[in-house]
């Protein structure tokens, strides 16, 4: 049976990605005995968060509220990615949590989620919970053939060393760059792992609508 807090974070429409009890190494938050890192996976957070606030509200700010009321009902504080100051380390908290490995994107990518996910918050816990540590599995990426995500991108953004954000950006500002605002990125899109859990038309463009937004205002 599932433990009770993983059941809570479930039923608020997140999903648990990795759980640990951090160290001195791991940059956790003094005092924070047990972290557990949630996130999206697939539509079930977008649909919470369209039903509630509308696609008009930022969705780091709705994050924020959602989540908030989520770790007082856990007896839990809660820290998030998009604060930067300081900046958390989640992608090393992932590694040490089992929450997947680093794709060739960048990204991360799980072994049943692969790219369709993101983390939203990190609980952290006043106690250690008797929990199994998850199993990241094997790294789908050292056998996949050709490594699609690679050549998918209109504009070679990727080339498995970094990401060219710029040309990302300047693409998906043109008339060519549509195709990508409509259906999100075509790089994710091509990697075969965790395809059923690709985001809906409305929650790519939204994404995307976001990423090209804060690049403008930059």
């Amino acid at each position: 049976m599932e433990h009770p807090v993983l059941i809570a974070i479930r039923r608020a429409a997140f999903t648990p990605l990795g759980w640990f009890a951090p160290g001195p190494a791991d940059h956790a938050p003094e005092n924070a005995k047990f972290l557990i890192l949630i996130g999206n996976t697939g539509p079930e957070m977008f649909r919470r968060f369209a039903r509630e606030s509308g696609v008009a509200t930022k969705l780091d700010a709705w994050t924020r509220e959602a989540v908030s009321g989520l770790a007082a009902d856990l007896g839990a504080t809660a820290v998030y990615p998009f604060d930067t100051d300081p900046p958390w380390p989640f992608l090393s908290w992932a590694r040490r949590g089992g929450a997947g490995h680093v794709s060739p994107l960048g990204l991360n990518i799980h072994s049943v989620y692969g790219l369709w996910h993101a983390y939203r918050a990190a609980l952290l816990f006043p106690v250690v919970f008797d929990l199994t540590p998850p199993s990241p599995g094997s790294h789908p990426c050292e056998t996949c053939v050709g490594r699609p995500c690679l050549s998918a991108c209109p504009v070679g953004a990727f080339d498995g060393a970094g990401y060219d954000v710029q040309a990302c950006a300047k693409h998906l500002a043109r008339e060519e760059g549509q195709a990508c605002m409509a259906r999100g990125c075509l790089a994710r899109h091509a990697c075969p792992v965790g395809q059923g859990f690709a985001y809906a038309p409305a929650q790519a463009s939204y994404h995307m609508r976001a990423f090209l937004g804060a690049r403008q205002e930059e």
